[in-house]
């Protein structure tokens, strides 16, 4: 590790004793630590309990209010926060002093007077601990984001959407409600990859995924069915709404071209919409497979519309009225 790892890395020094903490202080800023210092436990304790609160810290054993090893122990209490590299510093030099004060969750000990390069390299290996538990936090975020997202669109993939519908399915039975689902599929895809080229095709999948995003609530699950297919899980949501959010999307699809590198390319969507819920939970086959007759008869009908799944499928509360506004395209 080189010297300007450390810089302006933020340090919280605690300690009662004016001298010592001014010497303390003297020697991070010679290293290039932001310092952030604190007179008592108490003041420490607030310190490294806020949300920005600095990952390394220097801990005066005996302090006013709460001394060094018990404030170790609050900080070790809190697994939701990153993890804090703590160096205790003391006068305290006994085997047992020792292990007490690392049994309460410091990572470090040093006794005073304490030799300023050894200090600076005990901080020097804190932050090389730090520095690796960010690379294997980044990591696993990483391999979350994989396992969970389209990797040409970015959105949910087609495991998380369909789990989104079992858990939907299972609090709307339990909450006396409905949600929809909404099933699309870009129309005469094939068309698009043999004219424009499959790279064309991949840029309008990806800007699809983003003209549909933009639709949605922020608590709906969007996300790649597979090919050109997508799937809505809209919570909360009776037929009428669930219908009017397919025409909103179908619309966003087909308002303005697609700008592709080998040119403009003109696409529009079909959709087939389903609601669930109600009086009991329903598989998330079963709905996606009445939203998939639906989409068919989108299909069948002409393409670029919206069509509802049989009302004889729809829990009988979620129907829309007869007359809506918003059914005026699956009636023509």
């Amino acid at each position: 590790m080189t010297e300007n790892t450390l810089s302006k890395t933020r340090i919280l020094i605690a300690e009662d004793d004016p001298v010592s903490r001014r010497v303390l202080q003297a020697f991070l800023a010679k290293w290039d630590f932001e310092v952030i210092s604190a007179e008592d436990g108490e003041e420490a304790a607030r310190i490294l309990a806020a949300e920005d609160a600095p990952r390394l810290a220097i801990l005066d054993w005996m302090m006013p209010g709460v001394e060094g090893p018990q404030l170790c122990k609050r900080v070790r209490e809190r697994t939701d926060r990153p993890y804090t590299y703590i160096l205790l510093l003391t006068a305290r030099t006994q085997k047992e002093d020792v292990s007490r004060g690392l049994e309460s969750g410091a990572d470090d000990y040093l006794t005073k007077p304490f030799d300023a390069q050894e200090l600076h390299a005990r901080l020097r290996v804190g932050q090389r601990i730090l520095d690796l538990e960010s690379r294997l936090i980044d990591a696993r975020e990483a391999l979350r984001f994989q396992a969970t997202h389209d990797p040409l669109t970015g959105i949910w993939n087609h495991g998380v959407v369909i789990d989104a519908i079992e858990r939907e399915s299972a609090r709307q039975s339990r909450e006396q409600g409905t949600f929809g689902i909404i099933l699309m599929d870009l129309d005469h895809f094939k068309r698009v990859n043999d004219t424009y080229g499959h790279l064309a095709g991949d840029a309008v999948l990806r800007e699809s995924a983003r003209r549909i995003t933009n639709c949605v609530r922020p608590y709906d699950t969007v996300g790649r069915y597979g090919g050109e297919e997508f799937l809505i899980v809209v919570p909360s949501c009776d037929a009428e709404g669930a219908f009017a959010l397919a025409e909103r999307v179908r619309v966003a699809i087909g308002a303005t071209p697609f700008n592709t590198d080998s040119g403009a390319v003109h696409a529009t969507v079909s959709c087939g919409v389903c609601v669930g819920g109600f009086d009991k939970p329903v598989g998330s086959h079963d709905l996606v497979e009445k939203a998939d007759e639906a989409l068919y008869r989108a299909k069948r009908n002409g393409r670029n519309r919206s069509e509802l799944a049989n009302s004889s499928d729809l829990p009988l509360t979620s129907l829309p009225p007869k007359g809506s506004a918003s059914l005026k395209p699956f009636s023509r």
